[in-house]
């Protein structure tokens, strides 16, 4: 059974995925670097996980991806030229943004095996503690990181927990989907989940958006390699192995969600948060309705 007493200190973000729906501009720069507005994508989802007090941060890497570990890094040769430049508010942020020593830790995900076993490639890292699993590509847009609503759930009630959001029920075979206790409930216990399930046969409308919640005991499953959809190492089958032991419960996510993954949800992502932002918002708005 899980165990109450270990708090969610670790977070582990696959960001070895090749990007190859955003060529050619993911040839050479990986696509967790696309920007939004001003920020990589990578850079939102780790500022969520850090407003809800995750302390480390994993990085799943693969060939070409060093520009993300430099992201995290400190810049020398900027933050000089910028203290030079009498660029205070510039240097103050990318300072205070910069994690502290050893919060930040790289393994690499030699093939692209799936997301499953990008998972278990953090397993030396994670340790035998819960751990907070996010996909780096999917934005969770709300006044309360989605990431810590999660993390509250647990600590009232240990177990694994998934974040989940409706979707019409036309597209329910693109997704992982749940089935649950009650679907209007804001948490509820899962009661079935399906990866990518045939058309007409989902439990449910409500999508697996990306944040988790899981045991470490997700590991050992993981460690058999078991193939699924598309022949890859997928996480929701080991999931579902894991909820024969396990409570699995979903914590539905009332924010706006932009799947950066896709070119239409990150230029959506792009426009909103822009628009969300004082000092480009207006003249954004205003430059949108010319072009409309």
């Amino acid at each position: 059974m899980p165990n109450a007493k270990k708090r969610i200190r670790k977070a582990v973000f696959p960001v070895a995925g090749l990007g190859t729906r955003f060529l050619p501009a993911t040839k050479a720069m990986p696509k967790e670097m696309l920007t939004v507005v001003d920020r990589p994508v990578i850079q939102h989802v780790v500022d969520e996980a850090r407003a809800a007090g995750i302390e480390h941060f994993i990085f799943v890497t693969g060939r070409n991806k060093g520009v993300i570990e430099d992201h995290f890094d400190s810049q020398f040769e900027l933050e000089r030229t910028l203290a030079e430049r009498g660029k205070k508010s510039e240097l103050e942020q990318l300072q205070r943004e910069l994690p502290e020593p050893g919060q930040t830790s790289f393994t690499r995900q030699q093939a692209p095996l799936g997301l499953g076993h990008a998972v278990w490639c953090a397993r030396e890292i994670v340790g035998s503690e819960p751990f907070a699993l996010l996909l780096p590509d999917v934005l969770h847009c709300a006044d309360r990181p989605c990431i810590a609503e999660m993390i509250e759930a647990y600590e009232a009630n240990a177990g694994n927990y998934l974040a989940v959001a409706p979707v019409p029920p036309d597209q329910t075979h693109q997704y992982g989907i749940v089935g649950v206790e009650d679907a209007s409930a804001k948490i509820s216990r899962i009661t079935g989940m399906v990866e990518k399930p045939k058309a007409g046969t989902a439990p449910s409308n409500l999508h697996i958006s990306g944040r988790y919640i899981l045991q470490p005991e997700i590991f050992t499953i993981l460690e058999r390699g078991q193939r699924g959809a598309g022949g890859e190492i997928q996480i929701t089958d080991a999931m579902i192995a894991l909820s024969e032991q396990q409570p699995f419960y979903a914590v539905r996510f009332d924010g706006k969600i932009y799947d950066c993954g896709a070119k239409i949800g990150f230029l959506t992502a792009n426009i909103a948060y822009a628009l969300a932002r004082s000092d480009l918002g207006p003249a954004l708005k205003a430059e949108l309705k010319k072009l409309l």
